[in-house]
């Protein structure tokens, strides 16, 4: 008598999760013992080698880190996803800090040589947090230094204990990067001292100095410009987001908070870098730490299309005139020393131009080297946006054997100290 497939596949599962012991390689339970297949050689075929409106919307929504996103990772899975748990070569571990001379992390977490190599996981699926990590790091074949979650409101306090695993994983330590949104009240009235804003910002200095005294980056609503309403009274003018961004820091900081290392976060979107109020959107020096930028290639011909230092660096002239220099440009010219981190990145996938993702990936390994003040790269990973783009690192064995490649690059070899 034949078996029905989907008992095959249950029994499956269930040896599988045994075999695992039922955690994944933080010690925390798993919601889905499935792992892809490892790429142990390049694959066969040819290796040759942001949005439509030119916005970047791929963004995890602010909730905790244990809440479903948008549709459950089983359903976005590939199809080249199987039950068995293939055990896969270990992610090689990076030099302990301090020892043979290797790159480390330093004051304000810049590193002492290299890039920073993180990521974002599992992004818009449910399986995000330790389960997606541990999924990335072996397809990936490697460790990644910074971890990247999303938070918003005043009801959870972070890290969570989930973050807090992470950052401290045995022989795996990890740099948190923890984005906040305030969500309460309009940016004018935090910075004006909204009472429950700041009631949260005090339980949650009490709760990091005593849950979590290691160095994490830590930005404030990422992206502002995007949200900017240039009128007056709006409450959400650029000089707002600037006042509100350094009320959050300084109030925390007043509290005992020393170990958080902040990023401003912008969009780098030319037609907001481009506006007469996006430079009022900057705090001050004393409460940023780092610039960061999130930005995206295109596989598809268009906006956000081409290499490393277009994508990385877009340029706008008019009329023969340049109205805006690129971002990285921008930066180390408005803001010199201050280190820079790439702090989402990724490629969306096309079904027309599969290559490009591949051809990226290693291009970058040696164009980065053009852009001495990126000192993290973040990658955003999910296999569906708002818009069904896809940016996983494995949505061709083609992408997935580059991608592994260029985070195996000496650059990309730094330890982390967070003490």
């Amino acid at each position: 008598m034949a078996i029905p497939t989907a008992v095959v596949i249950s029994v499956v599962t269930t040896l599988a999760w045994a075999w695992t012991g039922g955690v994944d390689q933080i010690g925390l339970p798993l919601g889905d013992p499935t792992v892809s297949l490892p790429l142990l050689s390049p694959p066969s075929g040819d290796l040759d080698g942001p949005h439509p409106d030119g916005r970047p919307q791929a963004r995890v929504p602010a909730t905790p880190s244990s809440a479903p996103a948008s549709a459950s990772a089983s359903a976005a899975a590939p199809a080249t996803t199987v039950l068995a748990p293939a055990p896969l070569p270990p992610a090689p571990l990076l030099l302990p800090a301090g020892r043979r001379g290797g790159c480390v992390t330093g004051s304000k977490l810049v590193p002492t040589c290299g890039v920073l190599w993180g990521v974002a996981p599992g992004a818009h699926t449910e399986s995000r947090g330790a389960y997606a990590l541990a999924r990335f790091e072996r397809k990936t074949g490697r460790h990644q230094a910074i971890y990247h979650a999303y938070h918003g409101g005043i009801r959870q306090l972070f890290p969570t204990e989930q973050e807090i695993a992470i950052a401290h994983q045995k022989g795996r330590h990890r740099v948190l990067f923890l984005n906040w949104k305030p969500e309460s009240a309009s940016w004018a009235k935090i910075a004006k001292g909204d009472r429950r804003t700041d009631a949260f910002l005090d339980r949650l200095a009490t709760h990091i100095k005593k849950n979590f005294p290691d160095k994490f980056f830590f930005a404030v609503h990422h992206e502002g410009e995007n949200d900017v309403r240039e009128r007056a009274g709006s409450g959400y003018t650029a000089r707002d987001y600037a006042a509100m961004y350094r009320h959050v820091v300084k109030r925390l900081r007043a509290k005992g908070v020393t170990n958080i290392v902040t990023v401003l976060v912008h969009m780098a979107y030319v037609k907001h870098a481009t506006k007469a109020w996006f430079n009022q959107m900057y705090p001050g020096d004393d409460v940023v730490d780092w610039i960061g930028f999130d930005t995206y290639a295109y596989s598809d011909p268009g906006y956000g299309h081409g290499d490393f230092a277009e994508v990385f660096n877009r340029r706008q002239e008019v009329e023969g005139k340049r109205a805006w220099p690129g971002f990285y440009t921008w930066a180390v010219t408005r803001h010199p020393g201050k280190p820079l981190m790439i702090a989402e990145w990724g490629v969306w996938s096309s079904k027309k131009h599969t290559k490009y993702k591949a051809d990226f990936y290693r291009e970058l390994g040696r164009e980065i080297r053009g852009f001495p003040q990126i000192k993290a790269m973040v990658q955003f990973e999910t296999p569906h946006n708002q818009k069904g783009q896809d940016s996983s690192v494995d949505s061709t064995p083609q992408a997935l054997y580059a991608y592994r490649k260029l985070g195996r690059l000496p650059i990309f070899q730094v330890a982390v100290d967070t003490a």
